[in-house]
């Protein structure tokens, strides 16, 4: 299994626009950082995890040429708002699957309703065929993808698990029964937002913390906010297995 990390910004990535925040005037490659994403890819399968603003960039940057669906963590913008996006998948290879919650898919519809038209419908909007995911396992070619539910905040939320390899974000709280889901993993992921702490994410603290409590044998740190501060800074005070993700790098399982 091989995981590319296509974004590991927070919702408003950096730099920031019109900021003078040192980190996002910084030069280095690894302090600039899309939208959070994953690309997972096994045998002939490609899925991505999320769709945010920065898709079309993302899937040119790593060169995806073909996408098997898209499994939403949750509704919110910076995880969402790519999806027209998909269209040049769709002319290629026909109606795209999405999973999401059931809140989600909803969501998804109101915001782009011309997506989901069935009557009279522009004839160069994509299609998708609509998956409905609860909080139990469900499979996509021959992979058990196992949902992890936590919340953000209010708002419930899902990982994902895959194989050896689960990806965490935007998440603050899990019950022990979902953490149990995490156990033997080879690479865990799961966000980082900051040091201070934050209502709706882990901070830095907090995900060692979760990390620990995991042991997963290695760990990378995502949907990171310039707060934390330089990439190269950041890592140097980490537990040995654990790693500052950064956009465009590649893993394998």
């Amino acid at each position: 299994m091989k995981i590319t990390f296509l974004g590991t910004g927070t919702s408003q990535g950096i730099p920031i626009i019109g900021s003078d925040h040192p980190v996002c005037l910084s030069d280095n490659p690894k302090d600039k950082r899309l939208r959070v994403s994953v690309l997972v890819e096994w045998d002939n399968y490609s899925i991505v995890v999320d769709c945010g603003p920065d898709f079309r960039q993302q899937m040119l940057n790593a060169k995806v040429s073909r996408i098997d669906g898209i499994i939403f963590t949750h509704e919110h913008a910076d995880h969402t708002m790519g999806l027209d996006d998909i269209r040049p998948f769709f002319f290629k290879q026909g109606d795209i699957p999405i999973y999401a919650h059931k809140r989600v898919l909803k969501a998804l519809r109101k915001r782009f309703d011309y997506i989901f038209k069935t009557e009279n419908k522009y004839p160069g909007a994509p299609n998708v065929i609509q998956k409905r995911i609860k909080n139990k396992p469900f499979t996509i070619g021959d992979l058990e993808v196992v949902p992890v539910k936590g919340h953000h905040n209010a708002l419930q939320v899902f990982g994902f698990r895959f194989r050896d390899f689960a990806y965490l974000t935007d998440m603050k709280t899990l019950k022990n029964k979902e953490v149990d889901k995490l156990r033997n993993l080879d690479v865990l992921v799961v966000n980082a937002l900051r040091e201070k702490p934050h209502p709706s994410h882990f901070n830095l603290e907090e995900a060692l913390d979760f990390i620990s409590e995991v042991k997963p044998k290695r760990a990378y740190l995502t949907h990171i906010s310039h707060h934390l501060g330089f990439h190269d800074n950041v890592q140097q005070n980490l537990p040995e297995n654990v790693f500052l993700a950064y956009d465009n790098l590649e893993i394998n399982i």
